[in-house]
């Protein structure tokens, strides 16, 4: 298919000026168009009611290689639903994208549709896994998280339990690790499953706490009962 007709659609929004405070702003070298999410989730809103699942998927994976800004927080958008079926096809090129994480937009961008693939195949937790010991921190990151949705429910079932076990022993095996947006990650894990799991995230934080960041500590802390009396 012609990505050309789908970034003139992009461009037609640009913003130079916001775009220059973009790049400041992320700090990522890329060309940036000064497009707010809105206005793109409102074309890839359309895109994705107008294209086959095997176009969407093409349209994604061009996106993503141009490494505009914009174009990839589109990609990202064209496969965050939580019913594709099959899907093994889009968990691929989630994957594919993860080592080419180099700004916090794009990643969780991208990260929010891995959730949705993750969350429709818990067993991809298994991939993930491997991610906890890459040298790439934005690769990190991503086990963080992609796997956020296991932090949220009120009544999780045995496997959600399960998974959240194994999460914590990244966030353990982690938090020594003083890269800043590691202790953030691990930091916004546990303060999301505090509000779901308090007793959880207190035994964490018994154990482990030690370890983190002071401003991480603080942070995985925050929502619990005590901290708000």
């Amino acid at each position: 298919m012609d990505i050309a007709a789908y970034l003139v659609e992009l461009q037609a929004l640009a913003n130079p000026a916001k775009a220059a405070e973009m790049l400041a702003y992320h700090k990522a070298e890329r060309p940036y168009l000064g497009i707010p999410v809105p206005d793109i989730e409102t074309l890839t809103d359309r895109w994705r009611a107008d294209l086959s699942l095997d176009d969407r998927l093409t349209l994604a994976a061009d996106l993503w290689q141009t490494n505009i800004h914009e174009a990839r927080v589109a990609a990202a958008k064209l496969l965050t639903q939580a019913r594709i079926r099959p899907d093994d096809a889009a968990w691929a090129l989630i994957q594919s994208w993860v080592p080419d994480f180099d700004a916090w937009a794009i990643a969780d961008h991208a990260s929010i549709a891995g959730q949705k693939r993750l969350v429709a195949a818990p067993s991809r937790i298994d991939a993930v896994e491997a991610w906890v010991q890459s040298p790439h921190m934005w690769t990190r990151r991503a086990a963080f998280v992609m796997t956020l949705p296991w932090t949220k429910q009120n009544f999780p079932k045995p496997q959600d339990l399960a998974v959240r076990g194994r999460v914590l022993g990244w966030c353990a095996a982690l938090a020594d690790d003083r890269d800043w947006f590691i202790q953030k990650a691990i930091g916004w894990w546990l303060r999301d499953l505090s509000k779901h799991d308090p007793d959880r995230t207190r035994a964490f934080l018994a154990e482990h706490g030690a370890r983190l960041s002071p401003f991480a500590r603080k942070e995985a802390a925050r929502q619990l009962p005590e901290a708000k009396a």
